[in-house]
């Protein structure tokens, strides 16, 4: 299979779909491995790296596209991109399709089989492929929130782990999962006053035993939410249902009793956000203000440390993508229900359920289709 990877073009997007290590696998497996120049330069990987593990560097990313038959990169496709998208094509890639309609019938209209990192399932019922970025976006999320905090960034001048004689400050974290434990360790390691929010009494459980006395679980309901927010100096929201639209739980109300430069972090903005004041920022503007409470809502939090991320993304994601490429995917998918669930279009259908139910479009199985 030819096996291509473009430069990201979102703004700001530092990350790279593979990794010289990973072109020599693919070049092992039998493939043929086509990378646009400088797009491994964001995350310290040099086109004669690239050239030395087997790859082919080409100009422009069009050739890229018109070249081969798996293209893989980070983030979804931008408009500027739509047009390369092709039938038959497969696109191996974070889609995030429920966060924007124009980009699901983009994808869709295309006829490319679009796989989703997102969706893929593993043996454990996990999300293998985000994982590693949940877990830097958690991390994150406290490391930019505690910056955030800072008066000359907007926000309270408060700092999280106080001092003697004066109180930490209080965290409260929106979900506790994967970004939500990652964001706990950080916060505690901080030294802050830290309460974890989920719907999940097996999850709080898990939390109480891993965390103990250093955290507060709670049980979520609106009331909960509501009062926690109002009280904490950093909300991070990290709500998560696979490929669907993040539910709104911080209320826009909730923030005219919130503390003045108090400061929400939203990790859940690619997937339209947490809270109903989220909108999209990037790396070089990344806050904005609503009723005296600032907002970091960058959609794309693991770029910033890109060499990291992208070793933790392409960790992930290899295996999948070389099984894809050595067997074709339909075949591979038909062996792997977990990546069955990836594919979230295919010859012009959607295929990703939870897709189709944010948008209220019709849903075709891909297994179906072949």
């Amino acid at each position: 299979m030819k096996v291509g990877c473009v430069k990201e073009i979102k703004k700001l997007e530092f990350r790279v779909g593979l990794t010289p290590d990973n072109v020599h696998e693919y070049v092992l497996h039998g493939h043929e491995v086509y990378i646009q120049s400088t797009a491994g330069d964001g995350s310290s990987f040099t086109d004669a790296e690239y050239k030395a593990a087997g790859a082919t560097i080409m100009a422009t990313a069009k050739e890229v596209w018109d070249t081969c038959d798996m293209v893989i990169k980070v983030k979804e496709p931008l408009p500027e991109e739509y047009p390369l998208m092709r039938k038959d094509q497969i696109l191996y890639t974070y889609l995030h399709l429920a966060a924007d309609r124009t980009l699901s019938d983009a994808v869709v209209n295309s006829g490319t089989k679009g796989v989703a990192y997102e969706t893929i399932r593993g043996r454990d019922g996990g999300l293998p492929l985000l994982k590693p970025m949940s877990e830097v976006a958690g991390r994150l999320s406290v490391q930019e929130g505690a910056k955030t905090l800072e008066k000359p960034m907007g926000g309270m001048g408060l700092l999280l782990a106080g001092v003697p004689g004066v109180r930490r400050g209080k965290v409260t974290i929106v979900g506790g999962g994967v970004v939500g434990t990652s964001a706990a360790k950080m916060a505690i390691g901080l030294g802050a006053d830290v309460t974890i929010i989920d719907a999940n009494l097996a999850r709080l459980t898990y939390l109480d035993d891993i965390f103990g006395s250093r955290v507060q679980t709670l049980y979520s309901t609106s009331a909960a939410i509501k009062r926690c927010c109002v009280e904490s100096d950093l909300v991070i929201g990290s709500v998560l249902i696979p490929g669907a639209a993040a539910p709104k739980l911080i209320k826009k109300e909730y923030l005219k009793e919130m503390k003045p430069g108090s400061v929400i972090v939203d990790v859940a903005v690619d997937q339209g956000g947490c809270a109903e004041t989220t909108h999209p920022t990037y790396h070089d503007d990344p806050t904005f203000v609503v009723d005296g409470v600032v907002h970091y809502c960058v959609a794309n939090m693991p770029g910033a440390v890109s060499q990291t991320s992208t070793l933790g993304l392409t960790n992930a994601t290899l295996s999948y993508g070389l099984k894809i490429a050595d067997m074709g995917l339909e075949a591979a998918a038909k062996t792997d229900p977990g990546l069955m669930l990836g594919i979230n279009s295919y010859g012009g259908k959607l295929t990703c359920k939870e897709v189709a139910t944010s948008f209220g479009i019709e849903y075709t199985d891909p297994a179906s289709l072949f």
